[in-house]
């Protein structure tokens, strides 16, 4: 308070002889602004590349804080710069890692690999980065040792194939990859042991997720032929999350249309136009018998009464969404959603839109409202484009920023003070001669 009093006093006594060097002193303090703000950035980089270098480690540890590091970076702020210079560097390491590395360095690397997609945004790097990656993940798959790498491994898949993924059957290979995870019949691990109903709901979650970009008809009906039938199956299952994440996408399947590339019935060619006509009313019959059977399972899932040792919350999750999926397979009301994003409210009124939303609050936590924000890729998807709000020069850090780049507990602040000495010094340097000692601020 005693220094903006005098402040006030001082600036009430000049004269008109003094506007200049007012001016000029405030223009130094600008300059002094933008010129921290240009150190701040130099600061976040340099962290980076110097977790980029971690990634060449031996220690397995290291290589793992590394990533976790870099994550809370691309997480709190939109890395353009970095990945133009580092695209390249960053996905054959986190490659290496997916290859080499225990489950949580590949569960962190996986991480990593989706986000440098994210940020990239649809182009030549993102399809690169799915073509390189296919193959190393569906290889990692094969392990089913850990469910945490297996659902990070599947969310990358997924992330990735939604931004680079630039024809419908790139989509439907992914898609099939995952489906083999949980149907081991269909690829090269016949004896594999059973899924876990975190594997499954991960599968599940992810597989809808790619399915919200696909249209019906360009599905390729000898690869989903069943799938209503299975998804229906996880209904009657006791795990709650398996429940919902089944009845989504069943509501995601009818928003979708072609309900015969799902229903289980082929389609037989025949010359005989008798014979067309008599599989045609019978596979209306099995797609009605199976509307049915969902109707009463999802009618049955938004009454559920509490079990013993149910939780409240969980229950009430359940209740929610099979009242809005009953809703829209009985009348085509779908559920609508509203999120803030930097006070402002983005909606939803579509299951493929609250689906790739909340497959994105998932994949990108505290994340999503900077991504939202600033990344335009989403801003493309959603059709959504937050106004930005700035606060003076753009000179404030966010608090998601001041505790990545000055908490003691975080995990960039390590590599921080490698070379937080060399840039006082340099502050220092360039702050000499700017002010007087009679300057108060």
């Amino acid at each position: 308070m005693g220094r903006r009093s005098s402040q006030r006093r001082n600036a009430a006594m000049l004269d008109s002889d003094d506007t200049d060097s007012v001016s000029s002193s405030s223009t130094t303090r600008s300059d002094m602004m933008l010129s921290g703000l240009e150190e701040v950035q130099f600061d976040k980089e340099t962290v980076l590349d110097q977790c980029v270098d971690a990634l060449y480690e031996k220690r397995g540890s290291t290589r793992e804080k590394a990533l976790a590091s870099i994550i809370e970076a691309f997480n709190s702020n939109i890395q353009h710069e970095f990945v133009e210079k580092k695209f390249a560097t960053l996905l054959q390491q986190c490659l290496s890692s997916i290859k080499r590395g225990s489950s949580k360095e590949i569960a962190l690397a996986s991480h990593v690999i989706g986000l440098l997609a994210l940020t990239a945004g649809p182009g030549d790097k993102a399809h690169e980065i799915l073509e390189e990656s296919v193959t190393p993940i569906s290889d990692a798959l094969k392990s089913r040792s850990d469910n945490s790498k297996i659902s990070s491994l599947l969310e990358c898949l997924a992330i990735i194939t939604f931004v680079g993924g630039e024809e419908p059957e790139e989509t439907e290979k992914s898609m099939q990859l995952m489906w083999q995870v949980i149907n081991p019949k269909l690829g090269p691990n016949v004896a594999t042991a059973k899924p876990s109903p975190a594997m499954i709901t991960a599968v599940v979650s992810c597989w809808s997720f790619l399915l919200t970009t696909m249209d019906g008809w360009t599905l390729n009906p000898k690869s989903w032929q069943g799938s209503i039938s299975y998804f229906s199956t996880l209904l009657d299952k006791e795990d709650r999350s398996m429940r919902i994440a089944a009845g989504e996408t069943l509501a995601l399947v009818f928003e979708v249309g072609s309900l015969e590339k799902f229903s289980g019935e082929s389609n037989k060619g025949s010359s005989d136009s008798s014979t067309d006509e008599a599989n045609k009313s019978r596979k209306l019959l099995h797609i009605q018998g199976l509307r049915a059977k969902v109707l009463n399972q999802v009618r049955t899932l938004s009454a559920e009464a509490g079990g013993k040792g149910s939780a409240k919350k969980d229950l009430n999750n359940q209740r929610n969404t099979f009242r809005d999926i009953l809703e829209f397979l009985e009348d085509g009301y779908s559920p609508e959603s509203s999120t803030k994003i930097g006070g402002e409210s983005f909606n939803t009124s579509t299951w493929a839109q609250l689906i790739q939303l909340n497959f994105l609050k998932h994949f990108l936590g505290g994340g999503l409202v900077k991504h939202m924000q600033e990344n335009e890729f989403l801003h493309d998807v959603f059709g959504f484009k937050p106004k930005k709000k700035l606060s003076g020069a753009e000179q404030h850090v966010s608090g998601t920023e001041k505790r990545m780049y000055k908490s003691p507990n975080s995990a960039l602040n390590k590599a921080r003070t490698q070379f937080i000495n060399k840039q006082r010094m340099l502050s220092q340097d360039k702050n000499v001669g700017y002010f007087t000692g009679g300057d108060e601020f």
